[in-house]
């Protein structure tokens, strides 16, 4: 049983998915104006473990992430700049060129903390029609209105408005969230397109006038296309709630006349000097500064897994210099026990110390995502005394979850059978002759001899079976 704290409830509740076996999740990305520091990486760190851990369990995922390449103003609000504006002119590149510039940096920072890429990287730009295309749905469920600025969500017309952030409305002054528009009916109604910015460097045609979405919609848009107008998890940070997400809300019902998602999870900040990490305060770490000040990105992995995803994290490089001696560690006790022989026979003992370190491991992950728990209990293993294969076996299996890619970094190879490789080559002659029967019948064998395959698009991977 997984058990999650969701921010719509405020509440720690069992995992349900809506479809058995299959799980829709969406993370708020990153908005590519400018690097992606590790603010930002801590995010996707903690919701990537988290995907490893539904694919460990057994379930299907679809992670769809979105990019953001324009309408995300300097305020999260309806007022400033548009970021990538901004973003062009203070390197003197086009929109475009910045928006590449910092989606390969993305990128790249992905690969160094071994995050994996989402099924679906979703760029806003890619998606006008389809925010146009909702944006229609929601006018003509009778939700918006027009001012000078452009269309505008009448949240008036959701009487839940204030509900997911516990917002006291009365206490919400004309020009706190939003620059005072006299034509608004409330100042927190926001833009679904923007219409008022003629000089503005990207704009599309949409029936009500030349401009571009704002921020919000491109969420909502991305999420339900590619997930359906319900699906399971919806991930991001604690900034995102009063604003952003609420918004979020508001639009789906807008929209389909019911929410679209069932969990909220959101993470919380990455600190550093007292302060969260942010392009604002102008103290930011890229995770390739990381490998010029010579740590191996995976010990910031590791330190960010020593902390719970909606506590945050103090970041110090003191702390990051623990993390790497504790990293090295595991690295150097792996190393050692490989060169052990393998004994002949297993204990009734080692059997159940096997499948306890196994369940309370699982246990952690399921508790609301509990890494610092689950990475006590792969020390707690580590200086227990089963035998030395054993551990070998385990931290490969715990390492599926906590991505440290530890059995590379120590170099382990896994031993597979002549007999496996040979029919994992035959399978592979089979599924190119078109003969899928006869391959999947092959896969079962290769399980029963206590292997499994995996089909990626790299080319077919080869595990130990569970």
């Amino acid at each position: 049983m997984i058990k999650l704290y969701n921010t719509a409830t405020r509440k720690i509740e069992e995992f349900k998915p809506i479809k058995p076996g299959f799980i829709g999740l969406y993370s708020c990305g990153p908005t590519v104006y400018w690097n992606q520091h590790l603010g930002h990486m801590y995010a996707y760190l903690q919701w990537d473990t988290f995907v490893r851990f539904l694919k460990y369990s057994g379930f299907e995922v679809k992670w769809v992430m979105n990019i953001t390449d324009v309408g995300h103003l300097t305020s999260d609000e309806d007022i400033g700049e548009d970021k990538m504006e901004k973003g062009a002119k203070r390197e003197g590149l086009s929109v475009w060129q910045i928006a590449e510039k910092y989606i390969k940096q993305f990128a790249e920072s992905l690969d160094l903390l071994n995050i994996q890429k989402p099924d679906v990287l979703a760029r806003a730009t890619d998606h006008i029609q389809d925010q146009i295309d909702l944006i229609k749905k929601i006018e003509k469920n009778g939700f918006t209105y027009k001012t000078k600025t452009g269309l505008v969500f009448d949240t008036s017309k959701f009487p839940d408005y204030a509900k997911f952030a516990k917002l006291d409305l009365k206490k919400q002054k004309p020009g706190a969230r939003v620059e005072v528009d006299i034509e608004k009916k409330n100042p927190w109604d926001f833009l679904l397109w923007v219409t008022n910015q003629p000089k503005h460097l990207m704009q599309w045609e949409s029936p009500w006038g030349k401009g571009f979405p704002g921020w919000h919609i491109e969420c909502t848009a991305m999420s339900t296309k590619y997930l359906g107008e319900r699906f399971d998890i919806h991930t991001g940070g604690v900034e995102h709630i009063p604003i952003h997400h609420t918004n979020e809300i508001a639009q789906a019902y807008g929209a389909f006349g019911h929410q679209a998602v069932n969990y909220w999870l959101h993470n919380g900040w990455l600190v550093f000097k007292g302060e969260k990490m942010a392009k604002s305060s102008g103290e930011t770490i890229l995770a390739a500064d990381l490998v010029k000040k010579g740590f191996t990105p995976m010990s910031f992995r590791y330190l960010v897994l020593t902390s719970h995803y909606r506590q945050g994290m103090n970041f110090t490089w003191e702390a990051l210099k623990g993390a790497q001696v504790a990293y090295q560690k595991l690295i150097d006790l792996i190393q050692s026990w490989q060169s052990k022989k393998a004994r002949e026979k297993i204990s009734d003992y080692d059997l159940e110390k096997i499948a306890f370190f196994k369940k309370e491991f699982q246990k952690k992950a399921a508790s609301d995502l509990n890494w610092p728990e689950a990475i006590a209990v792969v020390w707690q293993m580590v200086k227990s005394n089963l035998p030395p294969n054993d551990k070998l076996d385990l931290i490969r299996d715990f390492d599926e979850i906590l991505g440290l890619d530890l059995m590379r970094k120590a170099q382990v190879k896994l031993e597979i059978p002549k007999e496996v490789e040979k029919m994992k080559e035959e399978r592979e002659n089979l599924r190119k002759a078109n003969q899928w029967q006869k391959a999947d019948e092959l896969r079962k064998r290769i399980e029963k001899k206590g292997f499994i395959l995996e089909d990626t698009p790299q080319g077919v991977i080869i595990k130990k079976k569970k």
